[in-house]
């Protein structure tokens, strides 16, 4: 993203609207001024500020005028006056920011929007994670910090290491020079975004083991780490197998996303018979 100087009038309005605090006022060429270094291309500036397209010369003169007078004229917090906003042509690696941190945009590696991953709260559909196994999403980034591709490499490799496999599905998989040791494209390492998630899963007597690896490496990550936790319940809806282990590493669990595969037929057996009954047999 990049800011037309000759349209900027230096109101401000976009400098809360980004959510990793890339824009700033520069005093010296007093325009809005974007931090490309920390900038992830997320579309929030453009996407998220109404532009009216004022003539700059004009709201500029009307603010200088009002100024003289000491009284502030400002636009509306959520206005680009002069519509200032130009999306940049991204072009590799630059373009893995905003596949990552801008969620109206398909990840080209999955063709799902935003970082690209359906994760395992799909697990109903699509099968990753089945009994006797844990999934685990590792996710690294937030609005305000995000995560460089090289601190997720540190994770990735510790888990191979670990002889862990990657989720092929995921995109960050996808964007590996070498699955096998954990190790992500050198021509990205240094690229920031808004976030991202590592997808795994091993058998549900490495839960402890995993768990414990990742407190070790998140020490060594200047972004903060969520990790997830998936597993299937049993045909009571209850899970007694993961949550003992989790509670012992310290963790109070609460029922987040329980998948009953709405829209499927779960039930093959009762779905059968109430076919074959005749129509206005069941009241």
């Amino acid at each position: 993203m990049k800011i037309n100087p000759d349209k900027c009038v230096a109101c401000g309005n976009c400098t809360y609207i980004c959510p990793m605090g890339a824009i700033y006022i520069d005093p010296r060429i007093h325009r809005a001024t974007i931090n490309r270094d920390e900038c992830v291309e997320c579309y929030s500036c453009y996407n998220g500020l109404s532009q009216e397209h004022l003539n700059p010369s004009f709201v500029r003169f009307v603010r200088k005028t009002f100024q003289m007078m000491r009284i502030r004229f400002d636009p509306e917090p959520d206005v680009c006056p002069t519509g200032a906003f130009e999306p940049d042509e991204l072009t590799w690696p630059r373009v893995v920011r905003r596949a990552f941190s801008d969620p109206r945009v398909p990840h080209e590696s999955t063709g799902v929007h935003g970082r690209g991953t359906e994760e395992v709260k799909t697990n109903d559909v699509s099968g990753r994670v089945k009994l006797g196994e844990v999934g685990f999403t590792i996710e690294f980034g937030r609005p305000g910090v995000g995560v460089r591709f090289r601190d997720i490499q540190k994770m990735s490799m510790a888990l191979a290491r670990a002889g862990v496999a990657f989720e092929k599905k995921n995109p960050v998989t996808s964007l590996m020079s070498d699955e096998s040791k954990g190790e992500i494209r050198a021509d990205i390492l240094d690229e920031k975004v808004l976030s991202a998630i590592l997808e795994i899963k091993v058998p549900v007597s490495r839960t402890e083991e995993i768990i414990r690896l990742v407190w070790e490496i998140e020490k060594q990550v200047d972004s903060p780490v969520a990790l997830g936790v998936g597993a299937r319940c049993d045909e009571n809806g209850e899970e007694n197998v993961v949550a003992p282990i989790l509670e012992k590493l310290g963790y109070k669990l609460e029922r987040a996303k329980t998948n009953i595969g709405l829209g499927r037929i779960t039930n093959v057996e009762v779905s059968e018979q109430q076919a074959r009954e005749p129509v206005g047999a069941r009241s």
